[in-house]
């Protein structure tokens, strides 16, 4: 009898424990718990702000909450080492702007990271375009006539930017190495000075990014004279690109990302690029991305590292032909 009644407890026993080892499974299943999302610009900028609706959006399809956090310095090189020493779970995500990956690397040489080896990639999000803002009264309605101008005026002509560097800078130093004309470099702490210094004239132009550049421009305190996407954006249709202004090789885009810390694994990278593919199926984040000046772009790993290897190899021509270092 006694043994009648262990045979009949053995198998449910057995269906006990394969029901708590599928409970433990689906309790640990990714993500469980909240996602960190980290920043590496102060909050309010254009990077942040960006990061901030993704996190809202990707919260939604992981049903966890994305949390930002935000660590600034460094033009993003601060948030990228803190990113590639987290623990590879995946609770630790950085959204990424393309200078940190492709232009801090080559221009500071107190940079501890490897774009390419250091990470692992999950995919693009958005692209960025920027745009040249001149001063509305310069003497200048186009690209060529700002180029002439420069020729004709060796050092007469300043640009502003955020900083030695940037993005900004170096997309002024691609126009005068692509025009074989000189250009004075006027480095800012941060963007906004600068775009103070174009509206009063003190400088002649800047670069700015579409989404902040759009409210100068509406207000008509600075003219834009082209984009440097390829094709034109939607937010600005009536502004031509540097392509169609007459530098057929100028067609070049930042883009922010998502990348985690190395070894990420494989299964917690499938499912972020799978959230990240609904996130940018969804028409409310579309329609906020393309008002703020943003095309999307959403991908996965290859696309992505590609890309970096691509851009680090045309910016550090620039920045070896500039001579641009910082300590």
């Amino acid at each position: 009898m006694l043994a009648t009644v262990l045979g009949a407890l053995v198998p449910l026993a057995g269906v006990a424990s394969l029901a708590l080892s599928d409970g433990a499974a689906a309790a640990d299943a990714y993500p469980s718990r909240p996602i960190k999302l980290i920043v590496g610009y102060t909050p309010g900028g254009p990077v942040d702000t960006a990061a901030r609706v993704y996190a809202d959006h990707l919260g939604r399809v992981l049903k966890q909450p994305v949390v930002v956090d935000n660590r600034a310095g460094a033009s993003g090189a601060i948030a990228a080492e803190i990113t590639a020493k987290a623990p590879p779970d995946g609770y630790t995500l950085y959204f990424v702007a393309s200078p940190t990956m492709t232009m801090t690397p080559l221009i500071q040489k107190a940079v501890n990271f490897n774009p390419s080896r250091d990470f692992s990639h999950i995919g693009l999000i958005t692209d960025y375009t920027n745009v040249l803002l001149i001063n509305k009264d310069f003497p200048a309605r186009n690209v060529g006539e700002l180029v002439e101008y420069a020729r004709k005026h060796p050092q007469g002509v300043a640009f502003g930017s955020a900083g030695v560097g940037a993005s900004n800078h170096l997309s002024a130093e691609l126009l005068a190495q692509m025009s074989g004309v000189k250009m004075l470099h006027v480095p800012y702490k941060g963007n906004s000075p600068a775009m103070t210094d174009v509206i009063s004239g003190k400088i002649a132009f800047m670069f700015d990014i579409a989404g902040t550049a759009i409210g100068h421009i509406r207000g008509g305190k600075v003219r834009p004279l082209a984009v440097t996407s390829k094709e034109r954006n939607a937010a600005l249709p009536n502004v031509p690109t540097m392509v169609e202004s007459g530098l057929k090789d100028y067609a070049v885009t930042g883009w922010y990302a998502l990348i985690g810390p190395p070894k990420l694994p494989a299964e917690v990278v499938d499912t972020l690029v799978k959230a990240q593919q609904t996130v940018g199926d969804d028409p409310a984040f579309r329609q906020r991305m393309t008002q703020g000046g943003y095309d999307l772009n959403i991908t996965g790993p290859k696309p992505l590292a590609e890309r970096i290897e691509r851009e680090l190899r045309l910016w550090g021509g620039v920045v070896k032909t500039a001579k641009i270092e910082v300590e």
